[in-house]
């Protein structure tokens, strides 16, 4: 019978490379380590590694066996997953961590659809950064986070990341500071004040660099984690904003904002992270399929 942590062991030295990275990250000793898979090669009755200059490279029968073992953990995942979420008891919850810049309508959009369960759907929603969230994710604390980015390729996290929608930007301010802001868009920008999110969004950057090209030069009056607080700044006539085109309407009708114009050549997008490879979690495949709506 092969054994769990045999399995547990030989995937974190594939992963790390060695067994002294392994050991250091999982807090057991190398002769541990080692020991288990010395077992599992007897159990196997093949060599799975080979040292290859300072690291250890898989065997064929190694890879095999690394192939078999990703499957494992993933359906380990998945029951821990079911187990947490009650789903063995009959009710469902979903945990969901929320990128604290995503906006909170674009949230509830996407979440919507999760609680066409009714009450024996069971809503956890957590706001924060992405790392941390991620973080929790991994603990199995989490069983979804909605993002602006997709996981990193090649990262240490077994994880994956489903597109849900992309959208434009359009950018909105307040009727009176339009005013004072009169011409043609974008060049009507030309050193006007302007809200961005935080350093942390993924569009900031695209964002300085769009003003760049065109010359714009605003005066950034300040940068925002919070997208509600960026929103409640702009409503205050403090300075311009962008937000996805998809949830312009809502949002000027909402803070009193009026549309300026749009920027075809950023593009936000919209993952859904998640630990499980398959799309068991009744919820989640109900926001996965009405994300199609949300972005039209």
């Amino acid at each position: 019978m092969l054994n769990y942590k045999h399995l547990h062991y030989f995937h974190a030295v594939a992963t790390d490379g060695t067994v002294a990275l392994a050991a250091q990250r999982l807090h057991v000793s190398a002769q541990a380590i080692s020991m288990q898979l010395q077992l599992l090669e007897e159990q196997v009755g093949k060599a799975l590694f080979r040292r290859q200059g300072r690291k250890l490279a898989l065997t064929d029968a190694g890879k095999t066996v690394l192939h078999y073992a990703d499957r494992i953990f993933d359906l380990g995942n998945e029951l821990e997953q079911a187990v947490r979420r009650g789903a063995l008891a009959g009710q469902e919850t979903l945990r969901v961590g929320i990128c604290d810049i995503i906006p909170k309508t674009m949230a509830y959009r996407l979440l919507q659809p999760a609680r066409e369960a009714g009450l024996a759907m069971h809503l956890i929603c957590r706001e924060g950064r992405f790392e941390d969230l991620v973080a929790e994710l991994v603990l199995h604390q989490l069983d979804l986070v909605i993002a602006d980015r997709a996981l990193a390729p090649g990262g240490a996290l077994r994880g994956y990341s489903r597109l849900l929608g992309a959208s434009e930007l359009a950018v909105l301010g307040h009727p009176d500071l339009a005013r004072a802001w009169p011409g043609t868009f974008p060049r009507r920008l030309r050193d006007a004040p302007f809200l961005l999110p935080g350093a942390q969004a993924s569009v900031q950057g695209q964002l300085r660099a769009w003003f760049d090209a065109h010359a714009l030069r605003p005066i950034v009056v300040g940068e925002f984690d919070d997208g509600a607080l960026l929103k409640s700044f702009a409503r205050a006539g403090a300075g311009f904003m962008v937000a996805p085109a998809v949830l312009a309407e809502p949002v000027c009708a909402e803070y009193g904002l009026a549309e300026l114009g749009r920027i075809p050549s950023i593009v936000e997008q919209y993952y859904a992270v998640s630990v499980e490879r398959r799309q068991d979690h009744p919820a989640l495949r109900r926001i996965l399929d009405g994300a199609a709506v949300v972005f039209g």
